[in-house]
């Protein structure tokens, strides 16, 4: 294959040279997403596919890179995706970058579920959408604790006041959210759902609060998993919030 660029002069202000792999055990997911985006951003792409390790390589070594896809535009090279995202004004999120977005999703997902079963029941209740979209948040926030334990307990330690003293704990609490959550789902045991939303509820509000407002640490919360880039905050202490006044609720409701 000749990686020869054709001169800028020569071609088409949006054309652009896309050489990405393209192998019998290997596509390249990247190099599928930079030709939709010089596709979708108006370019026509002189596509190149590199069916092989040895014209893989020899590509790399002709251009001085040590990863592909690659984009050429006006016989310039703008690099691998990222870049090419960069170069069309794109932001590219940092390693360390913190972010709401997943406990925003999750959030999302929990009130459409509670509506959903609202209206599957036939019966609009504002205090029954409310109490729905508690519950089904702390079985997803639980879920996406239980996907890795050990990563979890270990960043929960860095705020947590009864994991730092017990740390068991740390281990216990994605079960426990998880448990309490699928009991409150379906109306069940509330002498023990509702005990135990209250308690992990009320030990982790009084944690983050310490941490963030009192001890002023920026730190990053595990309320959706050991690998997140959630800040802990007040959305952490809202969280906890919720799961204190669920299990309040769910207590009262049961002493009735």
């Amino acid at each position: 294959m000749n990686f020869t660029e054709t001169p800028a002069r020569d071609r088409d202000r949006t054309k652009a040279r896309l050489y990405r792999m393209v192998m019998p055990d290997h596509l390249c997911p990247f190099g599928l997403k930079s030709k939709w985006l010089l596709e979708h951003k108006g370019y026509e792409v002189e596509d190149h596919p590199l069916t092989t390790r040895e014209e893989t390589d020899a590509f790399m070594d002709k251009h001085g890179v040590e990863t592909t896809p690659q984009t050429f535009i006006e016989g310039q090279r703008i690099g691998g995706y990222d870049e090419l995202r960069a170069f069309f004004g794109q932001a590219l999120k940092g390693e360390d970058e913190t972010s709401y977005r997943p406990v925003i999703a999750i959030f999302s997902v929990a009130f459409l579920i509670a509506a959903a079963l609202m209206l599957r029941a036939g019966n609009i209740d504002p205090l029954f959408l409310l109490t729905g979209f508690v519950a089904v948040a702390m079985v997803l926030l639980g879920l996406q604790k239980l996907q890795d334990v050990e990563g979890f307990s270990t960043m929960f330690l860095n705020y947590d006041l009864l994991a730092r003293k017990w740390v068991p704990y740390g281990y216990i609490y994605p079960y426990a959210e998880t448990l309490a959550g699928v009991l409150m789902v379906a109306g069940l045991l509330p002498w023990l759902s509702g005990p135990l939303a209250l308690f992990i509820g009320t030990v982790g509000a009084v944690s983050v609060f310490k941490a963030v407002y009192i001890d002023r640490r920026e730190l990053k919360c595990a309320c959706v998993g050991g690998g997140s880039n959630v800040p802990l905050g007040f959305v952490s202490l809202t969280e906890n919030l919720m799961m204190m006044g669920m299990g309040t609720w769910t207590i009262l409701q049961a002493l009735l």
